[in-house]
């Protein structure tokens, strides 16, 4: 019977090249010369450290702009409020979203179901599978859940025919 898995992973190859393309962007540009201004990635938890709220807006913009040309999305970034830090600074920490989550899976159930399509789906730790009995109907849901909206960024793995 074919079957496919509904996850949401972040190529976590492709973020460290994009914090590595921001951190030399902060090294060369002068708006942030003789600041403070610092990223890391450190275990799915992105650090930001500036001199003054600006300054991190600043480095959030440039994140989204490297994510962007790395095929990466900005949905799967969560962002923390900002907060003092020691030295008269600014610090941030934004959480890289993975997995889909109990509640954004029995959204994506309670969707399929709601469209009364000819697949099941299934909740399988932080995955979701969809089987059925043709692989049209099988393509007709990924159609349907690329038009979903989600708070993180779905993609479809696993396809077995």
């Amino acid at each position: 019977m074919p079957s496919f898995d509904i996850v949401s992973e972040i190529d976590m190859h492709e973020m460290d090249n994009a914090i590595n393309q921001v951190k030399k962007e902060i090294a060369t540009r002068f708006d942030f010369k003789n600041s403070k201004a610092s990223i890391e990635l450190d275990a799915g938890v992105v650090k930001l450290v500036g001199d003054n709220v600006n300054n991190i807006n600043t480095v959030q913009e440039l994140l989204r702009a490297k994510m962007v040309r790395r095929n990466l999305e900005a949905k799967c970034l969560e962002y923390g409020d900002i907060e003092n830090a020691s030295g008269d600074t600014k610090r941030q920490t934004i959480t890289l979203k993975q997995g889909v989550d109990t509640v954004l899976a029995k959204k994506i159930v309670k969707y399929i179901k709601d469209e009364k399509m000819k697949v099941q789906a299934a909740i399988q730790g932080d995955q979701v599978r969809v089987t059925g009995k043709k692989r049209d109907d099988l393509q007709a849901a990924m159609a349907l859940i690329r038009g979903m909206d989600a708070d993180r960024p779905l993609s479809f793995t696993n396809f077995r025919d």
